[in-house]
């Protein structure tokens, strides 16, 4: 999965980096709490090289689909989000109720780590407030890796595709209006 690039081609300054204790990160896994600090940090060094960027998104696939959305619920400067493969088995995602930006949930149908009927309760769960709105996009026959039924089949295509038509459907629509703290 690339979101890197395909936020890339749609213009945005982005920042790609492994959690603590990772390829080559120092640190160890801290169950969350440290992801979602170094996850923060991130951000705030991103914005401090693009502090004229008119848009805030974040993205990430499983574990780092979770940071994510919990990170938006802490920044009110995040626009939208793109979670592929939360792991709705692993991690309580109430908190995304009320959501406060709008976003869309990649999921494969035979994804045992962030089964269909889960996601699809998580996003019926949601709630939604004026102009928000979350998309739920189903990718038929994948498991958490997006690898299908059958040796060599691919589903990172169909991922790449709801992405990619989720931004250029948001990114056509004027911006939010801007909102107090929430």
């Amino acid at each position: 999965m690339q979101l890197y690039k395909l936020f890339t081609d749609f213009g945005f300054g982005v920042l790609r980096f492994n959690f603590r204790g990772i390829g080559r990160s120092q640190g160890v896994f801290d169950n969350g709490m440290g992801e979602l600090s170094d996850a923060a940090s991130a951000l705030d060094y991103l914005q401090s090289m693009n502090p004229n960027a008119e848009q805030c998104w974040v993205g990430g696939y499983s574990f780092g689909a979770w940071i994510g959305l919990q990170l938006l619920m802490r920044r009110p400067e995040i626009d939208g989000f793109i979670a592929v493969s939360p792991p709705a088995n692993h991690y309580d995602l109430s908190f995304l109720a009320p959501c406060p930006a709008s976003g869309v949930i990649i999921y494969g149908t035979r994804d045992s780590v962030t089964t269909a009927p889960d996601m699809e309760r998580v996003i019926s769960r949601i709630r939604t407030q004026k102009n928000i709105k979350v998309d739920g996009q189903p990718v038929e026959g994948a498991d958490h890796f997006y690898r299908g039924r059958d040796p060599g089949e691919d589903h990172l295509a169909d991922v790449e595709k709801h992405a990619r038509d989720y931004l250029e459907k948001r990114l056509a629509a004027p911006p939010r209006p801007p909102t107090s703290k929430r």
